[in-house]
């Protein structure tokens, strides 16, 4: 069944205590899908091979080759499915619903093994507390589709200012893209530089930061912060950059969480929330850009 349309409701409300079970249930559906992309696809840097990215219907982890086929898995948050389509003309559908992740796991790895593509994945979750393997997991079985539906209309909001951000740079950038691991829409610039060596730092986060960032993003809330939030950090991050002069003026640096925010809320009731949200990127960039020293002429396009 299609979600009753919140095409109307421009950057529509989403407090986190609403609909906490629902994002922590599809948080660990995505990461079930976004490791089998993982499995699938040759390293690229940054990992930049993992992520899934917001399309015209939800989420897509794109194509991907299985041999000689093509595969590719979408989120649908209109009609609410998880599809599989191959480029040999098949498909399956894994229905989005209350269900736990250990079910959803055994549809989603019984459709590819009915397409004839086997995915074998590491079934542990990553980057969240007292992870449960995917296969054991029964606790986590929430799922509204209304909710659901509005995330992915604020991260298509989200999407379509931050991939204007992003063609202001000629630098290395990536694109716009979605991190299944911290549940969160980020696009990342680089002042080409190498970054010094983490101490004690993992395989994941030295190939995350081996240079110089800059980094920007959109996510639900889930953490410390307990509310929706853009963010914006540097890393390294400069001396000073904590006393920076940012816009718009709701915007703040989060000692707690070493990076600059831009609550959701604060976002969507602004008169303009695009230009809100451009002003935020936009001086958090330069912020950090300035105090460390990147070469903004070269990196930057002029004015057309």
């Amino acid at each position: 069944m299609s979600t009753p349309s919140i095409q109307g409701e421009s950057w529509p409300t989403l407090p986190l205590e609403e609909w906490e079970a629902t994002r922590a249930t599809l948080h660990m559906w995505t990461q079930i899908v976004g490791k089998v992309r993982l499995a699938q696809t040759p390293l690229v840097n940054h990992w930049w091979n993992v992520p899934l990215y917001v399309s015209s219907r939800g989420l897509t982890t794109t194509a991907m080759a299985y041999g000689s086929t093509f595969f590719e898995m979408e989120f649908d948050f209109i009609d609410h499915q998880l599809t599989i389509k191959c480029s040999d003309g098949a498909t399956r559908i894994v229905e989005l619903s209350p269900k736990s992740v250990a079910k959803f796991y055994q549809e989603v790895m019984t459709a590819l093994d009915d397409l004839g593509l086997p995915v074998r994945i590491w079934t542990m979750p990553v980057e969240i507390p007292d992870p449960i393997p995917f296969e054991q997991d029964f606790q986590h079985a929430s799922y509204d589709p209304v909710q659901a539906n509005k995330c992915w209309q604020i991260l298509r909001h989200a999407y379509r200012v931050m991939q204007d951000f992003r063609s202001r740079f000629i630098g290395k950038c990536s694109p716009v893209h979605f991190f299944w691991g911290s549940f969160d829409l980020a696009v990342t610039r680089f002042s080409g530089k190498l970054a010094p060596p983490r101490p004690d730092a993992d395989p994941i986060t030295r190939e995350a930061y081996s240079h110089e960032v800059i980094s920007h993003g959109w996510w639900p809330g889930q953490g410390p912060l307990g509310k929706p939030a853009f963010y914006s950090y540097t890393a390294p991050a400069p001396q000073g950059l904590a006393d920076a002069k940012i816009r718009p003026e709701k915007a703040f640096y989060s000692n707690e969480m070493s990076e600059f925010l831009f609550l959701y809320d604060d976002v969507r009731n602004a008169a303009d929330p695009d230009k809100a949200l451009m002003e935020f990127l936009e001086s958090t960039y330069e912020a950090g850009a300035n105090l460390a020293g990147w070469p903004r002429a070269e990196l930057e396009r002029s004015q057309i």
